[in-house]
């Protein structure tokens, strides 16, 4: 029988992308009792890089919400890898979103709104979360934005 997330996001065409490895010392998730907390990711599938560069520069919100949507779609194929079934997520807790803006730039919330609104229609209320949104001066491999979380567990 398929997973409730997984007919979801068959309903929605969404294949997730597989789970990007870690570009450092450090693992992509760790489990703590219920919680699960996801290193950030960034907006890369297949090894390329999908969304790069300042946003309120050259790339505009829209293009930095698409971009916002690949890093969550990222978390949930690193928490898919670590707990094997995407309904064993009781919640998200906290998103903490970082936007490779320009200085002075202030639109970070539209921005993360991407990956938030993926999120809630995918897991519906399980989805919702606590959340950051800044903007900062780069990130990794010039990603547009990079994402963490924590996810409760089942």
């Amino acid at each position: 029988m398929m997973s409730q997330t997984n007919e979801r996001l068959a309903e929605l065409g969404i294949d997730l992308p597989s789970a990007p490895a870690p570009a450092g010392n450090y693992v992509a998730a760790m489990q703590v009792g219920k919680l699960l907390y996801l290193s950030g990711a960034i907006c890369l599938v297949n090894g390329e890089m999908t969304h790069t560069g300042k946003i309120g520069e050259i790339r505009d919100i829209a293009y930095g919400k698409a971009a916002a949507r690949i890093c969550a779609l990222n978390l949930l194929a690193v928490a898919k890898d670590q707990i094997g079934d995407l309904d064993k997520i009781f919640r998200i807790v906290q998103l903490n979103g970082f936007v490779n803006g320009i200085p002075g730039f202030a639109e970070s919330p539209a921005v993360i709104n991407g990956a938030s609104d993926i999120l809630v229609e995918i897991l519906g209320d399980r989805g919702r979360h606590t959340r950051a949104a800044v903007a900062v001066t780069g990130l990794p491999k010039d990603s547009s934005v990079e994402i963490q979380a924590i996810f409760e567990l089942a």
